[in-house]
């Protein structure tokens, strides 16, 4: 008779059930925690004209509510659908507590007397009045978009230097300008120069404090206004 052959019996490995039962809690427990956190703190960069104020209350975030319902995707949604706003970026981070939001604003660049229309920084015109650049005459429709793309250009702290524009041709130039800054200087510039105004600061420095009329458009000179 052949030997009776006992089997054995396979002993439950307590260590791995024990860590399976770890990841398994754990794994409830951030599922549990990301579905009942409220954001908690929010960060926004990119805005001058909106105030962190305004662009909470647009993203629906004043009363910093469930992050699970509010996902990146929806509250750029939100932002980009505001008139005012031309991108955002928007970032949930941390224990989903934490949102970083980033926009690029469609800022107010002027507005435009002759037809009583703020100009946003994408072109469009809207009826709402600002504080901002006042352009006093009316630019011919072959020169006014080529003004708006190199007004595009023009750094954010010069622009809130200007105080008004006035299309001024002569006969040398059509499509010259003339510039009237907060600080009492007169800028003439040509579109193909329009840039230079970026500049600005930096020119007005050898200026002594004096005012006057700094002539970009046939070269860089300033005549100082009869004291």
């Amino acid at each position: 008779m052949g030997k009776n052959r006992k089997k054995k019996k396979r002993k439950l490995n307590k260590k791995k059930i024990i860590i399976f039962l770890i990841v398994l809690f754990l794994l409830f427990f951030l599922i549990y925690k990301i579905f009942n956190t409220n954001i908690s703190n929010i960060y926004i960069k990119g805005n001058n004209f909106l105030t962190d104020q305004e662009i909470i209350d647009i993203s629906g975030l004043n009363e910093y509510p469930n992050s699970i319902n509010n996902l990146p995707s929806k509250i750029e949604k939100k932002l980009n659908n505001n008139k005012y706003i031309l991108s955002s970026n928007v970032k949930l981070k941390g224990f989903f507590d934490k949102i970083y939001i980033q926009i690029e604003e469609n800022y107010p660049m002027f507005y435009y007397q002759t037809e009583n229309k703020t100009v946003l920084f994408n072109g469009d015109k809207i009826n709402d009045n600002f504080t901002t650049i006042t352009v006093i005459n009316a630019i011919p429709n072959t020169i006014y978009e080529k003004f708006i793309q190199k007004l595009q250009k023009v750094d954010r702290i010069i622009l809130d230097r200007i105080s008004e524009i006035e299309y001024k041709p002569n006969e040398v130039d059509e499509e010259r300008f003339l510039i009237l800054m907060n600080d009492g200087n007169y800028v003439y510039l040509t579109l193909n120069k329009f840039l230079t105004i970026n500049k600005y600061l930096d020119m007005i420095k050898s200026f002594g404090g004096k005012k006057g009329i700094l002539y970009l458009d046939s070269g860089e000179y300033f005549d100082v206004f009869d004291e």
